[in-house]
């Protein structure tokens, strides 16, 4: 897995919202997108944060007290980890696991280029699915 790239395995463009995006908005592009987070920018394109669809699971189980018109900067989380391009597929894996995160996003500087999920790993590693995109030698 070391001569693979993260690069060849992530998702892109990543799903984007400001954090003045409502929660209803932001779950409506969950939604609409069938992703499981979205990445939360400033209005100069720079990673701020990421909300993820546990995120909002736990706001509907009560666990936290924001209603849909919330923006996501309330609830947003900010100690985001984050993986270069050309990180290892192993390096961002291992990361994952540390870190007990199941979302990446994949940076170029502070801009998001990208996101490598758990499920792009594990569609990389197993034989019955192919990545999408598929991975390329």
């Amino acid at each position: 897995m070391e001569d693979v790239f993260v690069g060849s395995l992530m998702s892109a463009p990543v799903h984007t919202a400001e954090g003045g995006t409502t929660l209803r908005a932001a779950a409506r592009l969950l939604i609409d997108h069938d992703v499981g987070s979205v990445v939360v920018v400033d209005d100069q394109g720079r990673l701020d944060g990421i909300l993820t669809v546990t995120d909002v699971v736990r706001i509907v189980a009560g666990e936290a007290a924001y209603g849909p018109e919330t923006p996501v900067s309330a609830v947003m989380s900010t100690d985001v980890v984050t993986v270069a391009a050309s990180d290892s597929v192993e390096a961002a894996a291992d990361r994952m696991v540390e870190m007990g995160h199941y979302h990446l996003p994949v940076v170029d500087g502070e801009a998001p280029i990208g996101i490598v999920t758990a499920t792009d790993l594990a569609a990389y590693v197993s034989t019955v699915r192919t990545p999408n995109p598929p991975h390329r030698s």
